[in-house]
C-alpha cells in the first residue's frame, strides 16, 4: 500500500497556507472552536451530506462493444468500501461536510504495489500548506489533529472545493460569512436566557413606614411571597398589606427578540447552504426536493465523479472510456403520480423493469434488467425497411 510515495525533491517557490474550519484550533479558525456544535449549522449541513451519501458510485467503461458497469473488482470493491474503517456512504457523507464547512474536503488515495488505488481516507486537519518541487510538482502538507504533520502529491489527493474564487488551488471557507450570523444568534439566545433567569428575580418592593429590625423584614418578606407570590397558595389574586408597609411593583424590561429577527437570521443561513425549513424538516414536495437536489446535491456529485475519475484513472485508462459516475435517483421523493407515469419509460427501452421496481421501493425481479420495447414502436429505418418488404 503506497500512502507516503513523493519525490524526493527539493522544494521550490512559494507556499500557500490554508486554514481549515475543524473542530481544534486556537479559536482563529473556527467559532469558538466548535463550528460543528451549532444546531443552526448542523441542520443545514446534514440534508445535503444525507443526499451525497446514498448516491451510488459506479465504474462505467464506454468503448465500442458497449457500455460496461463495473467491469474491473478492484474498482468496485474500492467504490463499496473506501477503506477499513466507513463505508461508502459514510465516506461520502464525511466529504460533504467538509465541504460544506471547509470549503474544501481532502481525501487521500492509497495505491497497492502496482499502483492501483486500494483505498480513500479522509483527512481530518486544521490547516494544509500547498508547495511545488524543482519538476513543479504541486504537494499539500497536512497539519492533522493529532499533532503529526503529513506530505502528500496533489495527485494522490481527492479534492472538493466550493465557492473557488480567488485562490489558486483552495475553495473559499464560510467561517468568515458565517460570523456575524453566528454573532446574531449568540446574542438571541443569550437575551432569551438572560430573561428567563431574571423571570425569578425579586418583583416586589415592601416599604416599612417604621424601623425594624433585619430578621424581621426577612421574615415579613417570606409570609408577603408566601402568601401573595407563590403559585401554591390559595390567594385570590389580591395582596393587602396595613398601614406599617407599602407594596411596590418592581417591572423590569428584558429585551426578548420576537420571532420575526430569528426566522430572518435562520433564513440567512439556510442561503448560505442552499436549502429551507421544508429541506430540514423533511416536510418537502416533489417540486422542492427536486429544486434542493438540482442546486445544491447535484453540483457535488458531479465535481466528485469528474475528480475521482481523474486521479483513479491514467490519462490512457480515460481514453479507452473510463470514468465514475455518481447515481442518485431524485424520483424517490416523486409523487405516486410521477412514479406511475414512469410506466410509459419502461416499455419504450428507456427503463428497466428492476430500475422503475426501484423508484417504486421494490426488489428487482428476475429478467428485470433487460430492456422492453413495445411491438408498435421501433426505429426510423426499422419502419422504412418494413415498409419497403411489405410494398414488394
Amino acid at each position: 500500500m503506497r500512502l507516503f510515495n513523493f519525490f524526493n525533491k527539493k522544494s521550490t517557490g512559494t507556499q500557500t497556507r490554508f486554514e481549515l474550519v475543524t473542530e481544534r484550533g486556537n479559536g482563529t479558525y473556527m467559532w469558538d472552536g466548535k463550528i460543528f456544535e451549532s444546531d443552526i449549522i448542523r441542520s443545514c449541513v446534514r440534508p445535503t451530506a444525507t443526499a451525497v451519501g446514498k448516491a451510488v458510485p459506479k465504474h462505467i467503461r464506454s468503448a465500442k462493444e458497449g457500455v460496461q458497469v463495473n467491469p474491473e473488482p478492484y474498482m468496485r470493491f474500492l467504490l463499496e468500501e473506501p477503506n477499513p474503517y466507513m463505508t461508502c456512504q459514510q465516506f461520502l457523507e464525511k466529504m460533504a461536510r467538509q465541504r460544506e464547512l471547509s470549503g474544501n474536503a481532502f481525501a487521500v488515495i492509497a495505491r497497492d504495489g502496482a499502483g492501483l488505488p486500494c483505498g480513500l481516507y479522509p483527512l481530518d486537519a486544521f490547516s494544509v500548506e500547498a508547495s511545488y518541487d524543482g519538476g513543479g510538482d504541486l504537494f499539500l502538507t497536512f497539519s492533522m489533529l493529532n499533532g503529526t504533520r503529513q506530505k502528500f502529491a496533489y495527485s494522490d489527493i481527492i479534492h472538493l472545493r466550493r465557492d473557488f474564487y480567488n485562490n489558486d488551488i483552495f475553495g473559499a471557507p464560510s467561517l468568515e460569512t458565517l460570523k456575524p450570523l453566528l454573532n446574531v444568534v449568540s446574542t438571541v439566545d443569550g437575551s432569551i436566557i438572560k430573561a428567563v433567569k431574571n423571570s425569578g428575580l425579586v418583583r416586589w418592593l415592601l416599604k416599612y413606614t417604621s424601623a425594624m429590625r433585619p430578621e424581621d423584614l426577612v421574615e415579613n418578606s417570606r409570609q408577603f411571597a408566601n402568601n401573595y407570590l407563590s403559585t401554591a397558595s390559595d390567594g385570590l389574586g389580591v395582596a393587602a398589606t396595613d398601614s406599617k408597609a407599602d407594596a411596590t411593583q418592581v417591572k423590569t424590561d428584558d429585551y426578548v427578540p420576537n420571532a420575526a429577527i430569528i426566522d430572518r437570521t435562520t433564513g440567512r443561513f439556510y442561503n448560505h447552504f442552499g436549502t429551507n425549513s421544508a429541506i430540514i424538516q423533511s416536510n418537502y414536495d416533489e417540486n422542492q426536493w427536486n429544486a434542493f437536489y438540482e442546486s445544491t446535491v447535484e453540483p457535488i456529485l458531479i465535481d466528485l465523479g469528474a475528480e475521482m475519475t481523474r486521479k483513479l484513472f491514467t490519462r490512457n485508462e480515460r481514453a479507452f472510456g473510463n470514468k465514475i459516475i455518481f447515481e442518485a435517483s431524485n424520483l424517490q421523493y416523486a409523487s405516486m403520480a410521477t412514479k406511475l407515469s414512469l410506466a410509459s419509460m419502461v416499455d419504450r427501452g428507456a427503463l428497466t423493469p428492476n430500475e422503475w421496481r426501484e423508484v417504486l421501493n421494490k426488489a428487482p425481479i428476475p429478467g428485470g434488467d433487460n430492456a422492453l420495447l413495445r411491438k408498435d414502436t421501433g426505429t426510423i429505418i426499422e419502419t422504412i425497411t418494413e415498409s419497403e418488404g411489405e410494398e414488394e
